[in-house]
């Protein structure tokens, strides 16, 4: 078994409380130590390929993860990434066909404050990744979405299928 990577682009998942500030940003991810609380026994490579928030991603970012997508030795990727963006990244990935299982998964809530989705919604992508065929998905909620075939309802603070 090849293992699973990991692609660490940021989001709310991976934000910090700035306690002088007052503010979430970034210092850097939570991804290893998530790995160990959690006991993933499967062999996985974590990348960093940035630390950004998805309101502030551009095309030249989803390329960037388009890139490390097609690199990556491992046939099963998860990608953490901020939810605002999360669809307009898996629409660049999916129409490249790359023979791979990709999982996009966030958080609404960052992993360092009580009551976060993070642990939940990454070990939902985590298990999608391994049982899904090659393609591209969106795995948030409890629920696992083609990438053509979802959006994130603002209103409700959820991804619904379209």
């Amino acid at each position: 078994m090849d293992g699973i990577r990991i692609l660490i682009t940021g989001g709310t998942f991976d934000k910090h409380y700035d306690e002088l500030k007052g503010i979430l940003t970034f210092k850097n991810s939570h991804l290893p130590d998530i790995i160990k609380q959690v006991r993933i026994t499967i062999p996985v490579e974590l990348e960093i390929n940035q630390l950004v928030d998805s309101l502030e991603m551009g095309d030249q970012d989803r390329q960037n993860i388009l890139a490390a997508c097609t690199r990556a030795s491992e046939d099963q990727i998860v990608i953490t990434h901020g939810t605002d963006r999360m669809v307009d990244t898996a629409k660049v990935l999916g129409p490249a066909g790359l023979n791979k299982t990709i999982v996009l998964t966030g958080a609404m809530v960052p992993y360092s404050v009580a009551g976060s989705d993070a642990l939940f919604n990454l070990g939902c992508a985590f298990t999608a990744v391994q049982l899904l065929p090659p393609g591209v998905y969106i795995a948030m909620n409890g629920r696992v979405f083609p990438w053509d075939r979802v959006r994130k309802n603002y209103d409700k603070g959820v991804f619904e299928s379209i």
